[in-house]
């Protein structure tokens, strides 16, 4: 089991804090870093001092850390124009030496948009295929070749396809609960697919369905990684784990329902139990950013027992 920091600095996050976590993580051999793409928070908190652009963020810390990879869960589709998004995360793995990974979804929270002045479509899945055609065709027309597209909601003439990622090809995760047309896009686009905050039933239901769209679009299953992102909330004792839970606002008896909650024991033996069903990684949901002890905790008395 692979595990990963994913992060929500839409909740009250700088960008000093976001690469004091991502260090940290890199130090503590996590594979990876990721964070949310909102501009507005979410539930009773102020989200001061506001948001932070997902890829500036990364394209920082794509400056600022040397091995851990660096990704979205998810960048909002909506949010930005797919010629362009191109072009920013083909610029970022460059600069990371190519560590980045796009998490790419639709676009749901409809009160960022009307806060910030963003469009906010009816139709946002068809969007994201015509986005996701577009990203992949930009990046692999072969360099001095011309890209098209002529789609519903975007057209492209005579595009020289450039700038080209580091990586070929770069990976791309696509995620959610839709039933069918989701895995159908995993099936066609994803080298991952993710489904948050989950059941291990829930999971299992939605690996099935994802692997069968594969084999139905004529892709191994196996191609694929397949993963979770849950809340984390670790403590060597009770009082440690009751402790964390109110600190993000929550209760420790519905965290351990929903997400990774009690002793390291008590996650290393739900981990298992998703492993059982296929899933590969972990995104773990560090809500609490400033508590660097939780990530030390997790990487030593948790990671060893599951990597």
């Amino acid at each position: 089991m692979d595990l990963r920091v994913f992060t929500e600095p839409q909740q009250g996050a700088t960008y000093d804090t976001l690469l004091r976590v991502a260090r940290t993580a890199e130090e503590l051999n996590y594979s990876a870093f990721f964070r949310s793409d909102h501009y507005l928070h979410m539930g009773a908190v102020d989200g001061l001092p506001g948001p932070t652009d997902a890829w500036t963020t990364l394209a920082g810390l794509a400056r600022e850390t040397e091995r851990i990879r660096l990704g979205t869960l998810m960048t909002a589709g909506t949010f930005r124009l797919p010629g362009v998004l191109a072009i920013q995360v083909a610029q970022v793995d460059q600069m990371s030496g190519g560590r980045v990974e796009l998490g790419l979804g639709s676009g749901w929270y409809e009160e960022e948009h009307t806060a910030y002045g963003i469009p906010f479509p009816k139709e946002k899945f068809g969007r994201l295929e015509e986005q996701l055609e577009i990203l992949t065709g930009l990046w692999n027309t072969p360099v001095g070749e011309r890209f098209d597209f002529d789609g519903t909601y975007y057209q492209l003439k005579d595009s020289p396809a450039l700038a080209k990622p580091r990586q070929s090809p770069l990976p791309i995760l696509i995620g959610g609960h839709g039933a069918k047309r989701t895995p159908a896009l995993a099936a066609r686009f994803a080298h991952e697919f993710n489904i948050p905050f989950a059941s291990i039933e829930d999971s299992e239901r939605q690996f099935g369905r994802v692997r069968a769209a594969a084999e139905e679009a004529g892709r191994a299953p196996s191609e694929l990684v397949y993963s979770n992102a849950l809340v984390a909330c670790v403590g060597r004792t009770d009082k440690e784990v009751a402790r964390r839970a109110a600190v993000i606002g929550r209760e420790v008896d519905e965290l351990k329902a929903n997400g990774l909650a009690g002793s390291p024991a008590e996650v290393v033996e739900k981990l298992g139990r998703y492993a059982a069903v296929g899933s590969q990684r972990v995104y773990l949901q560090m809500l609490d950013l400033d508590d660097l002890d939780h990530l030390e905790l997790i990487a030593a008395e948790v990671m060893p027992h599951v990597a």
